[in-house]
């Protein structure tokens, strides 16, 4: 790293030998002026007004121009001999806290590098006072012609100095802010918050310029003969709703993090309720299978005829809550065990199966009527009715 100037950071009865490089560089692509016809390059040639004529660089010198048009040579002679005590010397002030400084004061960025051998060791004392203190120097300096403001910092393993505006050089801001006063609400600052956190944190090193890059490409397409599509510029418009494009903005980056792979918290599940079944009651998951209502199995076990129709329909109350009957592990038993005694109707009499019927029904606390005995039968088919059900 070339240095651009060479001299020493004095601070009391400490002189540090430094030298000074750019720590910053313009990445800027530049044009040159061409003839449009023929491409040739436009160039500017320095003619001397009184001769009329092109003088070379040796020729030109500095010169001051007055109110009234007179000209004021100026040699590097008489720069040289001027009393300025930080021609090679930055002298540091003071010692301040770096909130202290306005960022709009911040100007060109370098860094002081130890000169020689000697000065490594008041080089690194300088650098670590700076960090433990968590203070900047404000120091002069003088560079290209003209004295400096400046402020030194510990970074990493280096010292860095900025240049720094004078005070002078800041404009004030009058007439910047708006005419009108206006007042913010707090439902609007919380959404800008919201706004705010939404977009989270950015690493600076990933940051780059988007437009030299694709300014880059330009210029290698049209070299190879190529020809770039224009890219479609995005819809704009004037913003009506100040608290809607706010909301619009946070659900915006919400989606961009989910799509980048972010979880994000205070989104809620979307669940489908469950289809009621035919009798009017909502089918439970156990066990990760859906188990029928009891109007269905009632149907089933129970003899043709007005008094099986009936029991399903109070069993059907019962099951979706209109009734105030507990469902009980005894209720369930019976149930199995009266599904059980009715698919061996086709082998036992039918007295026995009434009699079962209304032990079961006894159990589970329902009301039925006694029922003649169905026929052999008719009571066959049921039971391989049943048998299917179950």
């Amino acid at each position: 790293m070339r240095s651009i100037w060479n001299g020493a950071i004095s601070f009391g009865l400490v002189s540090i030998p430094v030298k000074l490089m750019n720590a910053t560089e313009n990445r800027s692509i530049s044009f040159r002026q061409i003839h449009l016809e023929d491409d040739g390059r436009i160039r500017y040639r320095k003619f001397c007004e009184l001769e009329d004529r092109e003088v070379a660089q040796a020729e030109i010198g500095k010169g001051y121009q007055d109110a009234d048009g007179t000209i004021i040579p100026v040699t590097d002679e008489d720069l040289a001999k001027l009393p300025l005590p930080t021609a090679r010397t930055i002298e540091i002030l003071a010692f301040v806290p770096e909130d202290r400084i306005d960022p709009l004061q911040l100007d060109n960025a370098y860094y002081l590098s130890a000169n020689g051998l000697p000065a490594t060791k008041p080089y690194a004392l300088l650098r670590e006072a700076l960090r433990r203190s968590g203070k900047v120097a404000v120091a002069k300096y003088a560079l290209r012609g003209r004295e400096r403001l400046g402020m030194l910092r510990a970074a990493d393993e280096v010292i860095t100095m900025h240049g720094l505006l004078w005070p002078d050089e800041i404009r004030a801001p009058e007439g910047v802010a708006p005419d009108r006063k206006v007042t913010v609400r707090d439902k609007e600052l919380d959404l800008a918050d919201a706004l705010m956190d939404t977009l989270g944190d950015v690493d600076l090193d990933d940051l780059h310029d988007d437009y030299r890059t694709a300014l880059e490409e330009l210029i290698t397409a049209k070299a190879e003969g190529k020809h770039l599509e224009p890219v479609a510029e995005p819809e704009g418009g004037k913003v009506l709703d100040l608290m809607a494009a706010l909301e619009k903005s946070v659900q915006a980056a919400h989606q961009a993090r989910s799509a980048g792979g972010e979880e994000t918290t205070g989104e809620a599940a979307v669940r489908r309720l469950p289809k009621r079944t035919s009798a009017g009651t909502t089918p439970k998951e156990v066990g990760g299978k859906k188990s029928t209502s009891t109007a269905k199995k009632a149907t089933g076990r129970t003899a043709p005829g007005k008094a099986a129709t009936g029991k399903a329909a109070t069993t059907g109350k019962a099951t979706s809550g209109d009734t105030g009957t507990p469902k009980s592990p005894a209720k369930k038993t019976a149930s199995k065990k009266t599904a059980a005694n009715s698919t061996s109707t086709t082998r036992k009499p039918a007295s026995t199966t009434a009699a079962k019927t209304t032990k079961a029904t006894k159990v589970t606390g329902e009301k039925t009527t006694a029922k003649k005995p169905a026929t052999k039968k008719p009571t066959a088919k049921k039971s391989t009715a049943s048998k299917r059900t179950a």
